[in-house]
């Protein structure tokens, strides 16, 4: 996974809305990258090209927003109200809105 300055992560799942079945998310993990070992999310509406050669996914996103982005838990139930925070902090509208 690659933001318009350097690398972040490695994709380690997608989130579907389980009433549309549309992948809403693809949870990055950037264990490798950071000290802070975690999961972000990241909106597959804020992808800017999918590279199968390179095997690189890539968004306009910067580092320094992906590094402090609000974390994701797998473990619990994406809901309204984390989605709203995460749309909020990269300042992007809502796919709901």
């Amino acid at each position: 996974m690659a933001t318009a300055d350097g690398a972040i992560g490695h994709v380690a799942d997608f989130v579907f809305d389980d009433e549309t079945w549309v992948v809403r998310y693809m949870a990055v993990d950037t264990r490798d990258w950071w000290d802070s070992a975690r999961e972000i999310l990241l909106s597959t509406e804020w992808i800017e090209s999918v590279d199968s050669v390179r095997f690189t996914v890539s968004t306009t996103l910067n580092r320094d927003a992906v590094e402090h982005s609000p974390a994701y838990v797998d473990a619990v139930p994406l809901n309204r109200m984390y989605e709203t925070q995460l749309h909020n902090f990269y300042g992007r509208e809502a796919y709901w809105s």
